[in-house]
């Protein structure tokens, strides 16, 4: 059995459009892959533990995304589409949320083998306007995004 030191994402904002969010995650690239990919894996993190409802799942560029978490009697919508896949190295969507309709960022993920066993993953978010990126800051991203990723941590843990 392997310890597992859990960290939050390192976020940046280095240009006025942009959010950087690097973590590394304790598991080979093509398992950190596969979560990222396999639909079955997604929901199971994504939504840190709550109900997510898959209205729409195309992976394939070109392909759209829907997804609807639920969660304290709230419902949280969340879409876009894939521009580029690159597999085991690279995601390009669109994604939006619908607490923030018609504020689409541009998320570039990239899956880093750091050759030791682990992955570093690097999303850059790009957004149309500083106002929307420090809307995506201010609406409680980073604490979201640190759950999903432990949910994560868990998923990886379980092989």
């Amino acid at each position: 059995m392997s310890t597992q030191t859990t960290t939050d994402a390192t976020i940046t904002t280095p240009v006025e459009r942009e959010i950087h969010v690097e973590r590394v995650f304790d598991a080979p690239r093509e398992r950190v892959w596969a979560a990222y990919a396999r639909i079955e894996q997604l929901v199971q993190w994504w939504g840190r533990g709550n109900r997510v409802d898959v209205e729409r799942w195309e992976f394939r560029k070109g392909g759209h995304y829907r997804f609807v978490e639920h969660s304290e009697g709230e419902t949280h919508g969340f879409e876009g589409r894939f521009r580029e896949i690159t597999p085991q190295e690279r995601i390009v969507q669109t994604f939006e949320w619908d607490g923030m309709p018609g504020h689409v960022a541009i998320d570039d993920v990239s899956f880093i083998d750091l050759g030791d066993g682990r992955t570093k993953v690097v999303t850059v978010s790009q957004y149309h306007t500083p106002q929307e990126r420090d809307g995506m800051l201010q609406s409680g991203m980073e604490s979201g995004l640190n759950e999903s990723y432990r949910a994560l941590d868990a998923l990886l843990a379980k092989g």
